[in-house]
């Protein structure tokens, strides 16, 4: 895209703005003077880095913001156009920063692409729509279940608007509709390249927040927000390439569609799941959602068609459909970190020629059932187990580089210490009587 081009979808806006990810995976924006876009491109444009998580140190806290020109997109707020970019992050001398999470991803797909590999990727978003008032005695905006219209639903109207707006950007979407839990929805995305479905989703992400603030409600991303009802899943359809564009995971005449090197790849997933499942399953309340009957995976495995595997092959309508699917990450994380990961998981399947043996057979749910406090065959039940798992994991430290594995390591140690030392309100009513 030219910078007269650039400059031509921008006239029309009232605000430009650039956006990136703290390591945690949070949105931040800047606002910047668009008449400055073309010399921010160039030069970048400065913020202080250590207010931003995983990202810098107080005493090295000078950081550059340059926008990625062909993310541009222009969104029709109610109020306002605004120019939005995502952004990469650089160190004072514009060299990219190590700690940047798109860096992270955009290393991997180099990788890839040296073994000989390109892949498409497709998330699955689940999402929550409240009412903004968290002391309302209902947060619900619905009572709907899956694929349900129900005539009162606030939320349909407000998911339509937000399909509406990113389809508007060039954000096509593949299908929308109401999910199993009250006030529950998904939105799926059209395959694109990692990057670019990573970039996507920070747009996605973004202009969920905005449209259903336009309309008094909040979109939520919590992984577990109830006892009881189904969490939020992010689930990421991934399929690989060769250098020609033919599907590699395919192979006609295999019991399931998938060649050798299918295989090897998902056999990478299942050896690194429990090592990298601090950056599916980020936060403490992530681990509550791991629990059976609630179509989340528990076991790690994989299966065609079967929605309890961590690994699910889905039914695939022609050769180049053929794909996997990746059930254990959640929205609250950093979508780069977890695309990365997927990815270079699989990769170094390949390198070590491993096995995945045979898929889940049944609902592996039943697969737990001798009760274990610690059973390696399981994804991690807590932050802890999960932090464990990461803490000498010389897979988790190549992948993210020395520097951002201990920022991960010394926030998310932190944040279980904050979790595991609060007193809760179950605790007070179950223990306040001895």
């Amino acid at each position: 895209m030219s910078n007269t081009d650039i400059e031509d979808m921008m006239e029309p806006t009232d605000s430009t703005e650039i956006i990136f990810t703290d390591l945690n995976g949070r949105i931040r924006r800047l606002p910047v003077n668009p008449r400055n876009i073309r010399q921010i491109s160039v030069e970048g444009i400065g913020f202080d880095g250590s207010s931003v998580a995983g990202i810098a140190t107080v005493e090295h806290s000078d950081r550059l913001l340059m926008p990625v020109l062909d993310s541009l997109k222009v969104l029709p707020f109610k109020e306002k156009k605004t120019s939005l970019f995502v952004g990469t992050i650089h160190n004072e001398h514009g060299e990219r920063a190590s700690t940047d999470p798109r860096y992270v991803l955009e290393k991997v797909v180099e990788e890839a692409e040296e073994m000989g590999f390109r892949f498409q990727a497709s998330p699955e978003y689940e999402f929550f729509l409240f009412h903004q008032d968290q002391y309302s005695r209902d947060l619900n905006t619905d009572n709907a279940g899956y694929c349900e219209a129900d005539p009162r639903d606030q939320g349909e109207r407000v998911r339509n608007r937000i399909i509406d707006v990113l389809t508007s950007c060039g954000v096509p979407f593949e299908k929308a509709h109401h999910e199993v839990s009250p006030s529950q929805h998904e939105i799926n995305f059209e395959c694109a390249d990692p990057l670019n479905a990573a970039d996507r989703t920070l747009v996605f992400n973004y202009v969920a927040h905005m449209i259903a603030s336009e309309h008094d409600l909040h979109a939520s991303f919590m992984p577990k927000p109830f006892n009881n009802k189904n969490r939020n899943a992010l689930h990421i359809h991934l399929s690989m390439q060769d250098l020609d564009g033919q599907n590699i995971f395919y192979q006609q005449g295999d019991e399931h569609n998938l060649s050798h090197v299918a295989r090897q790849f998902i056999a990478g997933i299942l050896k690194y799941a429990r090592q990298t499942s601090i950056l599916m399953a980020s936060t403490f309340n992530s681990y509550k959602a791991y629990v059976i009957e609630r179509e989340a995976p528990v076991v790690v495995g994989w299966g065609p068609r079967n929605r309890t595997s961590m690994v699910r092959i889905p039914y695939a309508t022609n050769a180049q459909a053929t794909r996997l699917e990746l059930r254990s990450p959640d929205p609250a994380g950093n979508i780069y970190l977890q695309m990365a990961a997927f990815i270079k998981m699989g990769l170094q399947g390949i390198r070590e020629e491993l096995d995945c043996n045979s898929p889940d057979r049944g609902k592996a749910y039943f697969q737990s059932m001798k009760k274990k406090l610690w059973d390696t065959r399981l994804l991690p039940k807590t932050m802890f187990e999960a932090l464990v798992e990461a803490e000498d994991s010389p897979f988790l430290k190549d992948l993210l580089g020395e520097q951002q594995y201990q920022n991960l390591m010394n926030i998310k140690t932190a944040e279980w210490e904050d979790h595991r030392t609060s007193v809760t309100a179950m605790e007070f009513d179950r223990y306040l009587p001895y």
